[in-house]
């Protein structure tokens, strides 16, 4: 009996090992530093920039008028949106790592995240410009929803792996979007506002409620 006590002790002495080596090797490959807030708080952002757009394209009347007068200022609300994103996901990965008791190094992991994240935003945003230059306006919000869910997707295998379920429902939203183009705004919304609160309310509550 005692010997047998002694062998199960020790094979839940090499289990647990064993998951203390999975977690390394997942700690060391994969960018853990992301924050359920900062998915929470970038999808205030993007809410506050669709408002901001519907005023500027629809105006009191309540009727499109999206031409290339707008243009300039919709590209600077993107940009702006972007560059503010970046740095409150920056920001708040930074506060993570230190609430881990780690710090965040460009290391090679990381710099695998950002390559696979922004490769496919690269080329969306790349197709989203020459539409807009070119006066094709209706597709838009299509493409960077698809662009944007690939982007996660490519992403998810080097950061929590779930991310990759916000990436599908994008990817489908902007499928959606393509075939209803009346309303771009709405799809833009629910797609960069409401799937990223519900995803950061979601990512705390399952990380601990600290994450």
């Amino acid at each position: 009996m005692q010997h047998k006590v002694l062998y199960t002790m020790d094979n839940k002495e090499a289990l647990d090992t064993l998951k203390d080596i999975r977690k390394l090797m997942e700690s060391s490959s994969r960018f853990l530093s992301l924050s359920g807030t900062s998915s929470i708080v970038i999808g205030v952002y993007a809410c506050l920039a669709a408002a901001f757009a519907y005023v500027l394209l629809y105006g009191d009347g309540g009727i499109c008028t999206a031409d290339f007068r707008h243009l300039p200022a919709l590209v600077g609300l993107a940009l702006g949106l972007i560059a503010l994103c970046i740095v409150t996901g920056a920001a708040m990965s930074v506060r993570e790592a230190r609430r881990r008791l780690q710090r965040l190094v460009f290391d090679r992991t990381v710099r695998r995240f950002l390559w696979n994240f922004f490769l496919p935003l690269l080329a969306g945003g790349m197709l989203c410009l020459a539409s807009m230059l070119q006066g094709h306006f209706g597709l838009l919000s299509a493409f960077m929803l698809m662009f944007y869910g690939l982007a996660l997707v490519n992403a998810s295998a080097y950061t929590y792996s779930n991310t990759r379920y916000l990436g599908y429902a994008e990817l489908l939203l902007g499928m959606a979007d393509a075939f209803v183009p009346a309303h771009p705004l709405l799809f833009w919304a629910v797609g960069f506002g409401l799937f990223h609160i519900v995803y950061g309310i979601w990512f705390r509550f399952k990380y601990n409620g600290r994450a």
